[in-house]
């Protein structure tokens, strides 16, 4: 399975980063961080990604058989751009892949509350078979800290990918 993991710039980065980090090793990963998401980023951590303005990255071309991507955390400006076909940088060029090639695109906005133009946009991609998947938790589970509720969130949206997970107390 290939996956590309993607940061905007909101903030949350690390939950990306966290996500990245939480996928299996059999699975070939890729990353790509908005400038913005890396100034947030810049701060916290130092990582090698791929560059967001070089859209002529192999994971940029429907032929390289990336299996489903993740925009973790999803700013707005970005969001709306997937859902206008606005492919101007690597984040945006690889979703537009992932829709025409129909392949799993899970997007994480990162807003709160949403904007009557937010829900048209997400409304749009999840009519296009987007998974519209923000990092809300839930009870039942029963986190106690802030790494728990982060488990919690990635290991559902692994649920979503179809990878195998442990991260999270399951309902009974």
């Amino acid at each position: 399975m290939k996956i590309i993991i993607a940061t905007s710039g909101a903030s949350g980065v690390n939950l990306g980063l966290k996500t990245l980090k939480l996928l299996p090793k059999e699975i070939d990963k890729h990353f790509i961080m908005t400038k913005n998401s890396e100034i947030v980023l810049d701060k916290e951590n130092n990582l090698t990604t791929h560059d967001n303005e070089d859209i002529s990255a192999s994971i940029a071309s429907g032929s390289f058989g990336t299996d489903s991507m993740i925009i973790a955390p999803c700013s707005m400006n970005t969001l709306a751009k997937i859902a206008c076909g606005i492919s101007d940088n690597l984040v945006t060029r690889c979703a537009s892949v992932m829709i025409k090639e129909q392949k799993k695109l899970i997007i994480a906005p990162r807003e709160m509350p949403f904007s009557a133009i937010a829900l048209e946009n997400m409304q749009k991609l999840a009519t296009l078979g987007v998974i519209i998947a923000p990092p809300v938790m839930a009870y039942y589970s029963e986190q106690q800290t802030l790494d728990e509720m982060e488990n919690f969130i990635i290991g559902k949206w692994f649920d979503l990918l179809g990878i195998e997970n442990n991260l999270y107390k399951r309902w009974e």
